[in-house]
């Protein structure tokens, strides 16, 4: 899929809030995408930093980016598990979520999504399970 494809893709599929965070596609690969999360004061909590259901929406998000860019288009899926470990907290600055397919079974999908704050630094890890429905 090439930006147009996934810019459409995030404006046809995504609920109304997720569309609030303004992902955007930054990059591609074979079985990658990059989406940017640009930073926003609205994504802080009370701590001062980046909420965690920020990082899991952005991350859920551009997994199924990186499944419909494999595929070749979006297909009706849903996910079955999304464990998120968070490693360092962001206060400021864009996110660069990266969602790689590990393996694409009949049904399943398997994944992983790095966050990396502006420093490029690791500021969350996901690892993702999916179910293709159709």
């Amino acid at each position: 899929m090439d930006e147009p494809a996934i810019r459409a893709l995030l404006d046809s599929i995504l609920a109304p809030w997720v569309r609030e965070l303004a992902l955007a596609p930054e990059r591609t690969d074979e079985d990658t995408v990059t989406l940017r999360l640009p930073y926003s004061e609205a994504l802080r909590h009370a701590g001062g930093v980046v909420c965690g259901q920020v990082f899991m929406a952005a991350a859920d998000t551009a997994m199924v980016v990186a499944i419909s860019h494999v595929l070749g288009g979006f297909k009706p899926m849903t996910t079955v598990s999304l464990n998120t470990s968070f490693m360092r907290p962001v206060k400021t600055g864009d996110v660069l979520v990266t969602a790689k397919v590990l393996r694409r079974g009949r049904n399943l999908v398997f994944g992983e999504i790095e966050l990396r704050d502006a420093e490029g630094e690791l500021a969350a890890h996901a690892t993702t399970t999916y179910t293709l429905l159709g």
